[in-house]
């Protein structure tokens, strides 16, 4: 690769998480509207990748245009989407299937054929839970009756946690462990980090050099890895420095920027456009890359690293 061009064009297609990447809840995040435009410009395909199961695929769409984003209904692949996809591979259409979560986990089993169920009795081929914010404790119970009767589990995605304006809220991870307590039945687990959604996400768009853009190690850039696909990590969302510095090596991202903004540089100075590049991306990425390698050798990766003087750093190019 060329250091010397954009990191943008070295790829083609952009795997964009939505929920602490593109948005925080109902506002958008700085600079995400402006860098999807200039890169469908520079005739990247975009697909707005989300765990998040609670909304369909139109209704996300529609959000994004309303924060000035083009976006049509295909462009959005969602992971209820994809625990469909896992359950099709399995079951015959026309069987029904427990839906727990919001209105886009029911829509994404009728597009697969599957008929939506709100009760384990008479026992359903199989259970489908994606986080919705009216998921309840009879929700909860239906489907641990269901699991424990031998239907199949499937769970939209595994994250514990999203980002809301007023703080983290529990996320669909949360729910599940739950009834994974209640029966001792682990799920099937479509979304980030395991392939389905990142799979379905690349044949989307009929990707042959995506990158996956995202905001958290555990869920986004793990994904990345088991994808065998490059990653951007930015830092809009939940990760900090510390947790970049301490990242296992499945957590490692290829390139970090503190936003949007560090796909328009330079491969070799991923980080805020317009803003001098030493001053925030080469000390993050040099430590980075200095704690991940005292980490292998098993040294104490953040030993003599100033963490607080980094997440200075990040914070005056966020705000740039």
């Amino acid at each position: 690769m060329n250091a010397d061009a954009s990191l943008i064009s070295h790829f083609d297609a952009l795997l964009l998480d939505l929920d602490g990447v593109i948005y925080i809840g109902p506002h958008a995040i700085g600079h995400a509207v402006s860098a999807c435009a200039r890169a469908r410009s520079e005739g990247l395909a975009l697909a707005f990748v989300t765990n998040n199961a609670s909304r369909p695929p139109a209704m996300v769409a529609e959000h994004l245009r309303e924060l000035g984003i083009e976006a049509s209904e295909h462009d959005v692949v969602n992971a209820s989407q994809a625990a469909a996809r896992v359950i099709a591979d399995r079951l015959p259409p026309g069987s029904p299937v427990l839906a727990i979560g919001g209105p886009g986990v029911r829509a994404a089993l009728i597009d697969r054929g599957f008929v939506p169920v709100d009760s384990a009795d008479p026992t359903p081929a199989a259970v489908m839970m994606g986080y919705g914010p009216d998921v309840g404790w009879k929700d909860l119970a239906e489907a641990s009756y269901a699991v424990q009767a031998g239907a199949l589990f499937v769970a939209t995605n595994p994250d514990t946690s999203f980002p809301t304006p007023r703080g983290m809220a529990p996320g669909n991870g949360t729910l599940v462990a739950a009834v994974v307590a209640a029966t001792g039945c682990q799920p099937i687990v479509a979304g980030k980090p395991y392939r389905p959604l990142i799979v379905e996400s690349i044949e989307r768009v009929g990707s042959t050099r995506p990158l996956m853009i995202g905001d958290r190690l555990d869920t986004d850039i793990e994904a990345a890895h088991n994808a065998n696909i490059d990653s951007l990590l930015v830092m809009t969302g939940v990760t900090s420095v510390r947790d970049i510095l301490l990242a296992t090596p499945q957590h490692r991202p290829t390139y970090i920027a503190p936003d949007l903004r560090g796909l328009f540089m330079p491969l070799d100075q991923a980080c805020v456009a317009n803003d001098p590049v030493p001053s925030m991306c080469a000390p993050l990425l040099t430590a980075a890359a200095a704690a991940w390698a005292r980490a292998d050798a098993g040294q104490d990766p953040c030993a003599d690293v100033d963490v607080a003087a980094l997440e200075s750093l990040v914070s005056a190019g966020l705000t740039r």
